[in-house]
């Protein structure tokens, strides 16, 4: 048996998320489906990073074992079954021991914002029509960095064992049109992101000060946090893995 990573990208407004749920429908759900269609056998997927309902990515991955030999035309003819939300990017021949979840060194997103009316960002970006300050919300993102525990930003229904995340990475961005909250870490918990922009929002617009921001990390309080952010303007944008273990794409 052979095991495969495969690259995928997709819009996530039509999903309930990434895994396979029961009574919903999943970006799993659709890949899975559709391979087995071509292939006309089940395959058992395994995912990387999961994503909420409504939530984009640029970069994901499952893996799976198979005996079959795939090819690059096997790339197209699975994109020919796919939704138009949803493409099969690239496959990838790995060890029979990596893990597209655990072999994972970081993950990284995007939360997109404007604030100024346009329909061709409504099902992508957060409108956001208030005035903010650009510093203030800098000063709080590299806050992000000075913490390990993020149990402030960790909605409850969760089973993680710790709430413990690494942050390489928090900053805002000017990106043409938008302002673009970018971090990337370790890992990332149940609304982490989305929980950190709401409450950097909250002191970019003056509601809460640099220092009630450090104190609610300090609190370790989802309570005080602000998880309303919605979720079409959230991107996961790369999976990064160790050098050399995505090495042999499927030519």
């Amino acid at each position: 048996m052979q095991r495969y990573f495969l690259e995928v990208a997709y819009k996530g407004t039509a999903y309930s998320g990434f895994q396979v749920q029961q009574n919903a429908n999943s970006i799993q759900a659709e890949v899975e489906k559709a391979l087995s269609v071509l292939f006309r056998q089940t395959f058992v997927f395994i995912g990387s990073s999961r994503t909420d309902a409504g939530v984009h990515a640029l970069q994901n991955f499952f893996h799976f074992d198979t005996d079959i030999s795939l090819s690059k035309k096997n790339l197209y003819n699975l994109n020919a079954l796919l939704p138009a939300d949803i493409v099969a990017k690239n496959f990838y021949k790995v060890n029979s021991d990596a893990h597209c979840r655990f072999d994972a060194v970081s993950r990284e997103y995007k939360y997109f914002l404007y604030n100024t009316k346009n329909p061709f960002l409504q099902e992508t970006a957060y409108y956001y029509p208030y005035k903010l300050n650009f510093q203030l919300l800098e000063q709080a993102a590299q806050l992000l960095t000075m913490h390990s525990d993020f149990n402030a930003f960790s909605k409850r229904r969760t089973q993680v064992k710790h709430f413990i995340c690494n942050i390489h990475q928090a900053r805002w961005l000017r990106e043409k049109d938008c302002l673009v909250f970018h971090v990337m870490a370790n890992r990332f918990l149940r609304g982490m992101v989305r929980a950190m922009v709401g409450t950097m929002l909250k002191v970019g617009t003056g509601n809460l000060t640099i220092k009630q921001f450090n104190e609610i990390l300090e609190n370790k309080n989802p309570r005080e946090a602000d998880f309303s952010a919605p979720a079409h303007g959230l991107f996961l944008i790369n999976v990064n893995y160790k050098e050399g273990l995505l090495k042999e794409k499927v030519e």
